[in-house]
């Protein structure tokens, strides 16, 4: 299995571990990644609420570079950047004017061939659970997880066109299918607050504190993440949130891939696992 591999700004910095586990996962699961040359960044968050023909423009970019790879299917795990490489796919398609606008732009043209993929759907509908449970080498057995989604993963629906848009279920058949325990609990599609975290920083602690309680009260011992910047905030917030509401979580905020590669026989250090602010080593070494 080939793809077309865009790991975007973020995975390429303050979420190197999202890129390393990834890829350590992908390489057990025989997932050929293949790296898009001259990738740019996709805009987001700052390019749509400044031109909307540079918001198109600039992942349509990586999009026209995959077609030129000759590869029909690009991953981008990170969730911002997989909306926004959708969002340009779908309205070049639908409208003609903004399409020849992008490809005058771009000095390029675009045959609208690439399929954008989440990295959960290409684990769980082309590799598939059966593969994902006869690759493990080491079940992850006792390890009680909060699968968190967050807001954008499966919204817009028609955008995302993935899982079930309030209840979804895509990465707790992963972490189950790796011997995990997936908790039951009503925080897995909230937002977390992550777009409010420098501007509105109470509102922000306020939704990441009830997400880490929401884990907490259903018995997780981590929370299993698919979005950097969920990832990030969860993590780097507790901290903060303690100093304000006298709580303290002491919650491991984990990619799902990096529960995977584990699973899968890769080392701490192959998925990253030293990067993560609060410590996941006492919870993994329990089980």
């Amino acid at each position: 299995m080939k793809y077309a591999y865009y790991p975007g700004c973020s995975l390429e910095s303050s979420a190197k571990e999202y890129d390393l586990s990834i890829r350590a996962c992908c390489q057990y699961a025989g997932v050929d990644l293949i790296e898009v040359p001259d990738w740019i960044c996709c805009g987001a968050s700052s390019a749509h609420a400044t031109s909307h023909l540079l918001s198109i423009a600039l992942p349509a970019k990586t999009l026209v570079q995959t077609e030129k790879m000759g590869l029909h299917q690009i991953i981008a795990p990170c969730i911002a950047c997989l909306t926004r490489l959708k969002v340009a796919d779908m309205e070049m398609e639908e409208h003609g004017d903004l399409k020849k606008d992008v490809e005058t732009v771009l000095e390029s043209t675009y045959k609208g061939s690439v399929r954008v993929r989440n990295i959960l759907d290409v684990f769980l509908n082309d590799v598939g659970l059966e593969k994902i449970e006869k690759t493990v080498t080491t079940p992850l057995t006792g390890l009680k997880v909060a699968c968190y989604y967050g807001c954008l993963l499966t919204r817009p629906p028609h955008i995302a066109q993935f899982d079930d848009v309030e209840n979804p279920h895509s990465m707790d058949d992963l972490m189950r299918a790796i011997g995990a325990e997936t908790v039951d609990w009503s925080f897995k599609t909230d937002c977390c607050g992550v777009s409010m975290s420098l501007a509105e920083t109470d509102v922000a602690l306020e939704l990441t504190n009830k997400v880490l309680e929401g884990a907490r009260d259903a018995g997780a011992d981590c929370v299993a993440v698919a979005c950097p910047l969920c990832q990030s905030n969860l993590d780097l917030r507790q901290k903060a949130i303690g100093n304000k509401f006298g709580v303290f979580y002491d919650m491991p905020i984990l990619y799902f891939s990096q529960l995977m590669g584990l699973a899968f026989g890769a080392t701490t250090t192959d998925v990253g696992l030293e990067k993560v602010i609060v410590n996941p080593f006492p919870v993994l070494g329990a089980i």
